[in-house]
């Protein structure tokens, strides 16, 4: 009972956002098997977040065999040669710890957050898991059962649940991310053993990986820990690949209608961008918030407070490793048409091609994403995250005390002319979604 009473306060802490006054302080290392290690000592709650990112999501599948980045995301919790099967969450669960997973486009994420004198318990979960993990046919039998109701729940019987799905695929024609990240059943369903085998030892290897670690550690000790369960894995034996396709551009406006389950049509425009880490991502990133961040933002007063055209409107950039798309989305209101609404979300994107914001503006703009990205890095989970994300995605672990300064250094000339540059018809899909008949 003292456990428990201690882990949910230590939980209570972990997630009370405070202001970030210092700079995280972390030491990295290589192991002789290509493991990228992180490590973040804190010692202000009890509590330490271990978390291993894998270079692999569903842009590096065979086009015949999608969905295996995700379908692993669940086939790893199957167990492993010395963790018997359902047993690993229980483990967890017992010392009063939680874990989870996910998927996207580029990574597949794992993560463990317990009280800090469990480290070595999520150390041997995860080499386990990195080692020899049960890829055999009882686990992918069971796996595709729990992927295909995934699939039923999160897109066939989903409102606007393939809405994703219909975005990317229009938006791409040769890269990888035109299929979705929980790929094709069929493909899943045709696939051998042997293609799964072959996945495994492929991407979850240690030369694929980082191991991030935040919280209540002592890190000579840890890195004896991290010698001890993951120091004789042995590096992967195969190239892993890597999609080198480029995308061409449009070249025009490409427009289409989803007739769905719904009650309330949907209008998506969807512009491509550039991926993270260049200058224009941030501004984009901006010019996103610009938009929609908060009830107050433009896409919010216009199109629904004052002209009441819709129930949601929102616009985000999705932060991908090659370019990506910047998504704007909107449910209209009932009697609403649906060319109308579209009109209304043009209106407020051409305002901030015409019309350099204000000063008052920006200097909000500015805050909402100072507060954001200080938030991120007041829990020891996202730091252990944001440790990994850094160093994989953009080869520069320190960013996570110096990107704010990318942020910052955005004018709202830039703002502007990121919105001249890709906000145009002819780089962007429009898609209507429609109650079916």
């Amino acid at each position: 009972m003292k456990k428990l009473i201690l882990w949910i306060f230590a939980l209570f802490i972990l997630n009370t956002t405070f202001a970030q006054s210092n700079e995280i302080k972390f030491v990295e290392y290589d192991l002789a098997n290509g493991l990228h290690v992180i490590l973040h000592e804190d010692h202000s709650t009890p509590i330490v977040a271990t978390s291993v990112m894998y270079h692999v999501g569903s842009k590096n599948e065979n086009p015949n065999r999608t969905g295996f980045a995700h379908f692993f995301e669940h086939l790893m919790f199957e167990g492993s040669k010395y963790v018997k099967r359902g047993m690993f969450d229980k483990y967890l669960q017992n010392v009063g710890g939680m874990n989870n997973a996910n998927t996207n486009q580029d990574r597949t994420y794992y993560f463990e957050v317990v009280p800090s004198n469990n480290l070595e318990l999520t150390l041997w979960l995860e080499s386990e898991r990195m080692l020899h993990a049960k890829v055999d046919s009882i686990g992918i039998e069971t796996q595709r059962g729990v992927v295909k109701e995934e699939m039923r729940q999160r897109v066939d019987n989903q409102p606007y649940g393939s809405l994703m799905k219909e975005t990317f695929a229009h938006a791409y024609k040769v890269h990888p991310y035109k299929w979705p990240v929980l790929g094709s059943m069929e493909h899943l369903n045709s696939a051998s053993d042997e293609d799964f085998v072959n996945f495994y030892n492929t991407f979850y290897v240690p030369n694929n990986a980082i191991l991030s670690i935040a919280g209540d550690i002592n890190i000579d000790e840890a890195k004896k820990m991290i010698n001890k369960y993951f120091a004789t894995i042995p590096r992967g034996k195969y190239d892993i690949p890597r999609p080198t396709i480029a995308e061409p551009p449009l070249n025009g406006e490409v427009r289409d209608t989803i007739y769905d389950n719904i009650q309330l049509p949907g209008v998506i425009e969807a512009y491509r961008i550039p991926a993270i880490g260049t200058d224009d991502y941030y501004s984009a990133y901006m010019l996103s918030k610009l938009l929609s961040g908060g009830e107050s933002s433009r896409l919010n007063k216009a199109v629904k407070d004052e002209k009441q055209l819709v129930v949601y409107v929102g616009s985000f950039p999705f932060p991908l490793e090659d370019p990506g798309i910047h998504l704007v989305f909107s449910i209209a209101n009932v009697g609403a048409n649906p060319e109308v609404v579209e009109e209304a979300m043009d209106v407020e994107i051409e305002k901030v091609k015409n019309e350099l914001i204000s000063e008052k503006e920006f200097q909000k703009l500015r805050n909402m994403i100072e507060t954001e990205f200080v938030g991120e890095n007041t829990r020891m989970l996202g730091i252990a995250e944001n440790l990994a994300n850094y160093k994989m995605f953009y080869g520069n672990t320190h960013l996570i005390n110096t990107e704010m300064k990318r942020f910052m250094d955005v004018t709202r000339e830039d703002i502007q002319n990121i919105a001249k540059k890709y906000f145009n018809k002819n780089n962007r899909v429009v898609l209507y979604y429609l109650p079916k008949k």
